[in-house]
């Protein structure tokens, strides 16, 4: 074989070990979901009957499993307008585990006597304990002109009732594009009663948060029992 012939043989064996390098990364990035990210619009519809445009972006990480078709939910923003006027507001929400995060589901945006207002659910039993075990399982907020403030059932308005976002991660179809009213509404169809309309009484019955352990209690995080030492067997004793 030719110099020239080996040449052209370590160039050809580089160009392959380069392409399936090159498929082996896109499959990683592929698995782990790297730098996935969705945005669309929804159509909010208040209790009024008023409607105001909510701009919402999903950031999604590494996939929890390898049968996972979609990675793990980190990050969402949502931004809307008071209406009535041009005032834009934010809403953030890291979806890692508490204390990194703050793992909120968002289910309703609301607005009486000009006062913004926002329904959320803790995302899980970490995130249940973190915010304080609440029943029914909701974590409320007001926006005081400057910061989204933390409120207690009492001083959520009743008017509030019904969620009006996509509660969750929409299905692939929507997340694109623009939501309407009856879209969000489909998408929430199969939730669980509390989660499409706000409770305002303790729930005691079917499967939710209130169901997590309580992770401050002393069976958590009380002393541990030492281990039982059994007594030496009879063959044992013999054998001595």
């Amino acid at each position: 074989m030719t110099s020239k012939q080996i040449l052209m043989m370590r160039k050809g064996l580089r160009m392959v070990i380069s392409i399936l390098s090159l498929g082996v990364s896109m499959s990683a990035s592929g698995f782990l979901g790297l730098g996935d990210s969705a945005s669309w619009k929804e159509e909010v519809l208040l209790h009024d009957g008023r409607k105001i445009i909510a701009e919402r972006t999903q950031t999604y990480g590494s996939k929890p499993t390898i049968d996972s078709r979609e990675g793990r939910l980190l990050e969402e923003k949502w931004i809307f307008v008071i209406p009535g006027s041009k005032e834009r507001l934010v809403w953030e929400n890291n979806f890692r585990t508490p204390p990194e995060g703050q793992s909120l589901t968002l289910m309703l945006v609301g607005f009486v006597g000009g006062v913004p207002y926002l329904a959320t659910s803790p995302a899980g039993c970490i995130a249940y304990n973190h915010w304080g075990r609440p029943n029914p399982p909701y974590a409320f907020f007001k926006h005081d002109g400057k910061r989204w403030q933390r409120i207690p059932l009492v001083e959520f308005p009743a008017q509030l009732k019904e969620s009006n976002v996509v509660v969750g991660r929409p299905k692939p179809s929507n997340r694109s594009g623009m939501l309407t009213v009856e879209t969000v509404r489909e998408d929430n169809r199969l939730l669980e009663p509390h989660h499409r309309v706000i409770v305002r009484e303790a729930i005691t019955k079917g499967d939710g948060n209130w169901n997590c352990p309580d992770y401050s209690s002393l069976r958590y995080s009380g002393p541990k029992a030492p281990l039982p030492i059994s007594p030496p067997s009879k063959a044992s004793l013999d054998q001595k």
